[in-house]
């Protein structure tokens, strides 16, 4: 999938393990083991080639207009008709285009109704229905993309604001800074401004500090931090370096 992006920037781990008279006394027990795994590695194969892998294909034809005009959306603005087709379905400029909701419901399971409820969970943020913004993001899986995760999560922590639920809000808006490395400075020092610049609005002083000299200390390339602002938060807070 594209990966998709709201407007400030704009994302998820595990591994799973005597005597002579032993065969006369366990022959039975272990053939029946054996045929049981030998069935169960069959039945993967089958599953895999014959049912996952086509209906993976299926998906994917399926998912392609509706992911293509999300993907427009995100460029150029959401409005109502194309947000209502992207969920829903319907024909745009002659182009039958399969609803996200449908897909989600169609192909569960599929890498394409995974980034469905990501794409959902975008759209419905974008219309404000904030309470399936919210369930429609958490049910999106990452699978290790952790950019994207902390795009999901500074969503979710959005949609938690405009819900006026402050604590779930700075929560998430502080996980998104931690989904990604260190390394990723862009990313991870725009989640952790927004996470700083929010509890500072809403009051959480203590927490706004600490949000703003851990950006400081640790993202000294981000902008907001070269620029000069992060200072004056700081100074306006009473920290004075």
């Amino acid at each position: 999938m594209a990966d998709k992006k709201v407007t400030s920037a704009d994302h998820t781990d595990e591994a799973l393990v005597k005597a002579k008279n032993f065969w006369d006394q366990y022959s039975k027990p272990i053939t029946i083991a054996f045929s049981v795994i030998v069935l169960g590695v069959l039945g993967w194969f089958g599953y895999q080639n014959f049912i996952k892998l086509p209906k993976e294909k299926k998906a994917a034809e399926a998912i392609f207009p509706a992911e293509n005009l999300f993907d427009k959306m995100a460029t150029t603005g959401f409005n109502a008709d194309s947000t209502n087709i992207v969920l829903n379905g319907g024909n745009l400029d002659g182009v039958n285009v399969v609803g996200l909701l449908k897909i989600m419901n169609n192909y569960s399971g599929t890498d394409a109704a995974n980034r469905a409820a990501y794409m959902v969970g975008a759209t419905y943020l974008h219309k404000k229905d904030f309470a399936n913004a919210i369930k429609y993001l958490k049910e999106f899986n990452d699978n290790g993309a952790t950019q994207i995760k902390s795009k999901a999560d500074i969503m979710i922590g959005h949609a938690y604001a405009e819900q006026k639920n402050i604590d779930e809000a700075l929560s998430y808006y502080k996980k998104a800074s931690t989904d990604v490395s260190e390394k990723d400075e862009a990313l991870a020092g725009e989640a952790l401004f927004i996470a700083a610049s929010y509890a500072d609005a809403m009051g959480k002083t203590k927490d706004a500090i600490e949000l703003y000299q851990n950006l400081k200390n640790n993202y000294p390339n981000y902008s907001a931090v070269q620029g000069g602002e992060v200072d004056k938060h700081l100074a306006r807070l009473g920290i004075i370096n």
